[in-house]
């Protein structure tokens, strides 16, 4: 370990010192040291670390690094709102991937797994970040009510990643400048769409709307995210928001969201549950859009209010006033619906990659039962709303299977994120966890090894993927 870290860090201050230079100076020298936890972490967050830094996402390609101070002031317009980002071109996505160059300086990575027993309570957690401050992993230590106050968070930064080393100038948390661990948060994608369900669900539970109302989405400007006016049940825009990850779907409900009058009440109930880093902020109350930087989670904040989603009996945690939570904070009928409408998932092409089942590339992750809503009769995926077909018949990897994984995951071009309840099948281990990750490493980061053609649906470096299955065969072992 030593050796391969060593030689790792050489790398990423070799990388760094030629970024100073194409961007003018504008990247400090990284420090000489590795980081080194302190012992007073979990023993789940101690296999974590090691997980993720044998992975060795150091080695990732980067196909659309900046090469000046204009293409930086670029990436600052991009961040405050990202709804111009779209799926690069297959030509295009090819081009950028003959031409990528090394990743500058260790990818940013959050990643948390909460063990669950058969009350569905927790019984351990781990969580751990990764950034060019802590390249090797740093374990955070995790209180008994599954809180830290360890860490200073900070909020994305689109060029703030090259040009500051990885660190963030804008605070999640206030209070915190004293924490020992500082850590830019990845800006979490699509996994936002969390956040919208819980907030609309907790609107269905108060009485003020019906999953089978119809919504009329009537954006007062048409932005290029979320398309023109709309018209559909509740229900079915949270179904194509959380299973296919449309992005009009979740729009219209940002857009509801704000005619009722209910975004600022829902990031104070994240807070009165204790879930500080979630923060549904800045989006646009015209049209649902804006999602940019101001938007963000962590992955142990997202790991329990999944934990909320999958149910449990009694306090599954109290927040730092003592106040207990319990999954109570939605009702029976819309916790089963949110879970339902996960275990659809129809993207399962980063912790896990079913859909490419016996693909020699991406690598095999979490092994999931495929949803058969979206298999056709050859067995392939089809996803209609995002007009892709993957073209790999499933039914091998089905017959296989060991879990299932109700998730939800997301990508922009620095952005790449999964995060979901995973279940034992009969006979497969008896294990239930949550596992949630946030990084920077979306479409534009891609694996050496990467295939020249047919993998242009690969959004991801397969290296989450293999941390999937690392982290669920570690779970398998687990006693039930």
């Amino acid at each position: 370990m030593f050796t391969r870290s060593t030689s790792h860090r050489r790398r990423v201050a070799s990388g760094l010192a030629a970024a100073a230079v194409l961007l003018g100076g504008l990247v400090a020298t990284p420090p000489a040291h590795a980081e080194v936890d302190n012992g007073s972490v979990s023993a789940l967050a101690r296999f974590l670390r090691q997980a993720l830094d044998r992975q060795q996402f150091e080695q990732v390609l980067d196909t659309n690094p900046p090469t000046s101070t204009s293409e930086l002031d670029a990436l600052r317009r991009d961040g405050a709102d990202k709804e111009a980002k779209q799926l690069p071109q297959k030509a295009d996505l090819r081009a950028a991937v003959a031409a990528a160059a090394p990743i500058t300086q260790q990818p940013q990575i959050d990643l948390t797994v909460i063990e669950l027993n058969r009350l569905g309570r927790p019984v351990s957690s781990g969580t751990v970040l990764m950034s060019p401050q802590y390249p090797d992993g740093k374990a955070v230590p995790v209180d008994d009510k599954l809180h830290t106050t360890d860490v200073r968070w900070r909020q994305w930064d689109d060029a703030g990643w090259y040009a500051n080393r990885g660190q963030g100038s804008i605070d999640i948390v206030p209070g915190r400048e004293n924490a020992p661990i500082d850590f830019m948060s990845p800006y979490p994608a699509s996994v936002l769409k969390l956040m919208v369900a819980f907030g609309v669900l907790r609107l269905v539970d108060q009485g003020q709307i019906s999953l089978d109302d119809t919504y009329a989405y009537q954006p007062v400007t048409v932005s290029s995210l979320c398309g023109p006016a709309s018209s559909d049940t509740v229900r079915n825009y949270l179904d194509s928001a959380l299973t296919w990850s449309s992005n009009a779907a979740a729009c219209a409900m940002v857009k509801l969201l704000h005619d009722k009058g209910a975004v600022n009440g829902l990031n104070q109930t994240f807070q009165d549950l204790g879930l500080e880093t979630l923060q549904l902020k800045n989006t646009n109350p015209d049209n649902g859009a804006r999602w940019g930087n101001p938007v963000t989670m962590t992955s142990l904040d997202t790991a329990k209010l999944l934990m909320l989603v999958n149910g449990g009996v009694g306090t599954l945690w109290e927040t730092p006033g003592g106040t207990a939570v319990t999954a109570d904070v939605l009702s029976d009928a819309s916790r089963a619906f949110f879970r339902s409408r996960l275990a659809e998932q129809g993207m399962n092409v980063a912790l896990s990659t079913t859909n490419w089942c016996g693909a020699d590339y991406p690598a095999p992750g979490i092994p999931q039962l495929t949803p058969s809503r979206w298999l056709g009769a050859d067995g392939t995926v089809t996803i209609p709303g995002q007009g892709i077909s993957y073209g790999r018949d499933v039914r091998p990897c089905n017959q296989k299977a060991e879990v299932t994984y109700a998730h939800k995951n997301g990508w922009v071009n620095n952005s790449g994120a999964d995060a979901g309840i995973v279940k034992a099948l009969p006979g497969k281990g008896g294990r239930t966890y949550i596992v949630a990750m946030f990084s920077n490493l979306g479409y534009q980061y891609v694996d050496p090894n990467r295939p020249a053609a047919g993998a242009e649906n690969v959004w991801f470096t397969e290296r989450l993927a293999k941390l999937g299955k690392v982290i669920d065969e570690y779970e398998k072992r687990r006693p039930a």
